[in-house]
């Protein structure tokens, strides 16, 4: 084999995983955009998300700042070397890292130190089976993580929010998908995909439901039942109401794959993989001797781009809220939820290390009306030694829950950005001390990198890039008011809304 060329397939493998969506994908976004109610919030945030698949693939960088855990499943002619193509694609992933393909995303789970390579002790990861055909099969997913934490594993039997008693029987595997649809709310960057394991046990359910996002989302299900089920989840799971983001709407899922194992009898485990809408998942067929790529895969039908959509404005826009930081608490007051306000000035990014060392230490700059982003972007030093901004969305932001509100009266921070939502500890902050939360649109790293006007600074580098406090020249940054400093909370709406909406799928279903 020419290991050399087998590396640059899988450099352009990578890089395009990364930056360009597949078309079953695409196909999927565009028809719940066609489907969304015009100068809803989920409608600006569909569109925010079209925009944004679209400046990735102009400017091939990634579709999210998060490119996640890369997972390869491969499949090899008996005879070929494992060993020699695990080289190719640890070389691959460091070449498309140092690119700014990728975000470095290893971290020693003891010191929490970055690699910087995204290599590591099982990182990535890489799964082999062999096969009879003379070609090498390769595909990649790379999720990130606010979709991989929105994972769930049920054991059944089991009493489910809003569905009661789940059996040990098709019908509690139906209470247990719809169940995991609630739980995520918005949190794993709704609308998503789900790829659902029956059976196995704890580790080999979820390598099931893992590996039915490597499906294509058009395919059908050869087993008669399961194909059933999957049409269920699909036209019921819209009716929840959570939307796009979590801001209510029309769709919730775009996709729902699911497979079975046998089990043991004393075990019945149903295991959920959520995936985002940015489901970067592409493969290749590769020739055994050469290295070169014969077929890209899920690739198949008319290319679906979104350029004439863009161009589109609906009747009806959300009113925009201009504020330049430093905000003053008379101004967050003002704000109520479901505003749409636009941020000139600077925001500083903050993520677990971050908000971490600010409960136990002074910050290094003056917060004192200022926003904290919840970020970890994928960031490019030049030959002359500055930072660029290559990808910058949201992260999930109730993992700072247990901090966000002490910070925030400690600095006098106004606002803060992210995706998902928090909890009521952070809102009962925002109530006391005056002060909002903000929820971008996840995933929308390109949309957002070209708000960034520039990179003023940086701070606490020895958390790695993505945990660095970056200081951020932004105009016309764009977010929802989700959280308001009356003591309302979205999220906390939605959630109920669509917890009565699964009570009505308690009754039997599948006999």
């Amino acid at each position: 084999m020419n290991v050399q060329t087998l590396e640059n397939s899988l450099y352009d493998l990578i890089v395009e995983t990364s930056t360009n969506l597949p078309k079953d994908v695409r196909r999927a976004i565009r028809k719940a955009k066609e489907q969304e109610n015009a100068g809803t919030r989920a409608a600006m945030s569909l569109a925010t998300i079209t925009q944004n698949i679209q400046m990735a693939d102009e400017k091939v960088s990634p579709i999210c700042q998060d490119t996640g855990l890369p997972t390869f499943k491969i499949k090899t002619p008996v005879g070929v070397n494992q060993l020699e193509i695990t080289k190719a694609i640890k070389n691959a992933m460091v070449r498309a890292t140092k690119d700014g393909k990728m975000r470095p995303n290893s971290v020693d789970s003891i010191t929490g130190e970055n690699s910087g390579d995204n290599l590591g002790e099982g990182l990535p990861v890489i799964k082999y089976e062999q096969w009879e055909k003379d070609t090498i099969d390769i595909r990649l997913i790379l999720k990130g993580g606010g979709c991989e934490n929105k994972n769930i594993q049920y054991s059944l039997p089991c009493e489910l929010d809003g569905l009661g008693r789940a059996g040990r029987d098709l019908d509690g595997i139906r209470k247990c998908i719809m169940h995991s649809v609630y739980q995520a709310q918005g949190q794993g960057c709704s609308a998503g995909f789900i790829g659902v394991g029956i059976g196995g046990d704890r580790s080999s359910g979820y390598d099931l439901a893992k590996a039915q996002l490597f499906r294509s989302s058009d395919d059908v299900n050869p087993n008669e039942d399961l194909r059933k089920l999957e049409e269920y989840v699909m036209e019921h799971a819209n009716e929840l109401g959570i939307g796009t983001m979590g801001f209510g709407g029309e769709t919730t899922l775009l996709g729902c794959k699911v497979g079975v194992m046998h089990r043991i009898p004393a075990s019945f485990f149903v295991s959920v993989a959520y995936n985002c809408w940015a489901f970067r998942r592409l493969g290749i067929t590769v020739d055994a001797v050469s290295g070169e790529i014969q077929e890209w895969l899920y690739q198949e039908g008319d290319k679906i781009s979104f350029d004439a959509e863009q161009a589109e404005t609906p009747d009806e826009q959300p009113e925009v809220v201009k504020l330049t930081a430093p905000i003053s608490e008379e101004q967050i007051r003002s704000l109520k939820v479901g505003d749409v306000v636009q941020i000139d000035g600077m925001i500083y990014t903050g993520r677990d290390a971050i908000h971490k060392y600010l409960s136990d230490h002074d910050s290094p700059v003056d917060l004192n009306g200022q926003v904290i982003y919840h970020c970890g972007p994928v960031m490019l030093k030049d030959e002359e030694g500055n930072w660029h901004v290559k990808a910058a969305g949201p992260t999930t932001s109730i993992r700072e829950e247990p901090y966000q509100g002490d910070i925030m009266k400690k600095f006098g921070i106004r606002a803060v950005i992210g995706k998902g939502g928090m909890g009521p500890k952070t809102l009962k902050a925002l109530e006391e001390h005056g002060g909002v939360y903000l929820n971008a649109i996840g995933g929308a790293a390109q949309y957002y990198a070209d708000c960034i006007q520039g990179v003023e600074g940086v701070d606490l580098m020895q958390f790695g890039v993505p945990e660095a406090m970056w200081h951020l020249r932004v105009k016309g940054f764009t977010a929802v008011v989700t959280m308001d400093a009356h003591g309302n909370s979205l999220h906390k709406d939605v959630d109920q809304s669509s917890l009565e909406k699964l009570s009505r799928f308690k009754e039997p279903v599948f006999k």
